[in-house]
């Protein structure tokens, strides 16, 4: 019989075969490269940032800002992500049971916010649009705050008339009801690209919950019906959307059209690797909100056609994950879980892809930020939050993997 040693040098030989299989079975406790490609998202989305705002405090729009030289911006992007981590580490320690039960409280104190916005004196007016709330240091916008709201809610309804989800009456009418006041609330303020964000994801969360397909598509039939009749119905979206159509006839070039002819000639004058970075024209005052709405023109002016495909590839690869995620969680039966995580998928698919397509002209001109790039405090806040529970969810599902408990 082989002498066994109470003890066992330093060298990976020594060690016994079913501790070498505990080894390299060990699993990490959380998604290290969802942290990083989120990291690195809101990283460059700060430098872009400060690039596409340096001039900023020259324009009369912004002379209060000028005492903060160019940096204003860059000052404040920077809290905002150090502000962002902190509350997504707190978010991230919040069981998903827990976010479960709160979900119909959060969506009615959300819906309490979106009242408090549209009264007079309490509401922020900016650029027309009554959509925030101030907290003296900055801004908050319960719009986006309703969309990492509207996933949570829109999982549990699901999970709650799982039974009931093909009829109609039952399964998907009280839903419609909670999504249509949150519209007529977002329309008032207005923000009509909210309010498709939301559309987008509680549809999509109900149509992978097990909603009746045929209705699906006829529900599907309705609400392009509606949108369309909210942009012939209101004259200001009649005009931008046929400025849309064609963006290059003279009237529309400088007027409705007037971002969008700038934002592609953006595009055009970074070509395949951009003019250097800090080289942007477009940047210095033609290209209105560069810093919010328009970033991704400044990243393919300054970065190309390059930059903006290392941009669509880590979005991509965040989406991708966020549905594997969601896909795991459901095979181990967490299936609120694993709707969250598809829902938040979907959130930032969608908003991504509306970004991107009013940047490139394919969409019409609709004030949404580029998720956890574009300069604002609240929707960095909110797009990590989201990822923080997409952490959470996936913690949660390597800790059942692994047969432990929560």
């Amino acid at each position: 019989m082989a002498l066994q040693l109470p003890f066992r040098f330093g060298s990976k030989s020594a060690e016994t075969p079913m501790e070498s299989r505990a080894r390299q079975s060990k699993m990490m406790e959380y998604d290290q490269p969802l942290v990083w490609v989120t990291l690195l998202l809101m990283l460059l989305g700060m430098v872009m940032v400060y690039s596409a705002s340096i001039s900023l405090p020259d324009s009369p729009k912004f002379a209060n800002y000028v005492r903060w030289q160019n940096t204003y911006f860059l000052q404040r992007q920077m809290m905002f992500i150090a502000v962002s981590m902190i509350v997504g580490l707190f978010v991230f320690r919040i069981r998903i049971s827990d976010l479960q039960k709160a979900a119909p409280y959060l969506f009615i104190g959300t819906l309490v916010l979106l009242v408090l916005v549209l009264i007079p004196g309490i509401g922020v007016v900016v650029n027309g649009g009554r959509r925030w709330l101030s907290l003296k240091v900055f801004n908050v916008q319960p719009s986006e705050l309703m969309k990492v709201v509207a996933v949570l809610y829109a999982a549990d309804y699901t999970v709650r008339k799982q039974q009931v989800m093909h009829k109609l009456t039952k399964g998907f009418m009280p839903m419609a009801a909670a999504v249509g006041f949150v519209g007529l609330l977002l329309l008032l303020e207005p923000d009509l690209g909210a309010f498709g964000v939301i559309v987008c994801i509680a549809m999509g969360i109900l149509f992978l919950g097990g909603i009746n397909a045929v209705w699906f598509g006829g529900i599907g039939a309705v609400l392009v019906l509606i949108f369309g009749s909210i942009i012939a119905l209101s004259k200001f979206r009649r005009e931008r959307y046929f400025a849309y159509l064609n963006p290059w006839e003279e009237d529309n070039a400088l007027n409705k059209a007037y971002q969008l002819t700038h934002s592609l000639i953006a595009f055009g004058r970074g070509e395949i690797f951009g003019v250097g970075l800090g080289g942007s024209v477009e940047k210095l005052h033609y290209l209105p909100e560069a810093h919010t709405d328009f970033l991704l023109a400044v990243i393919g002016e300054e970065l190309g056609l390059a930059g903006v495909l290392v941009v669509i590839a880590l979005f991509y690869w965040i989406i991708k994950r966020a549905f594997d995620i969601g896909r795991q969680a459901i095979a181990i039966d967490q299936t609120f879980a694993g709707l969250t995580a598809k829902g938040i998928g979907i959130w930032i698919g969608v908003q991504t892809f509306i970004n991107m397509g009013v940047n490139l002209g394919l969409l019409p001109t609709k004030g949404l930020t580029l998720p956890l790039m574009s300069y604002g405090g609240t929707g960095v806040v909110i797009n990590c939050i989201g990822l923080a529970i997409l952490l959470r969810i996936d913690y949660e599902n390597r800790v059942l993997m692994r047969g432990g408990r929560l």
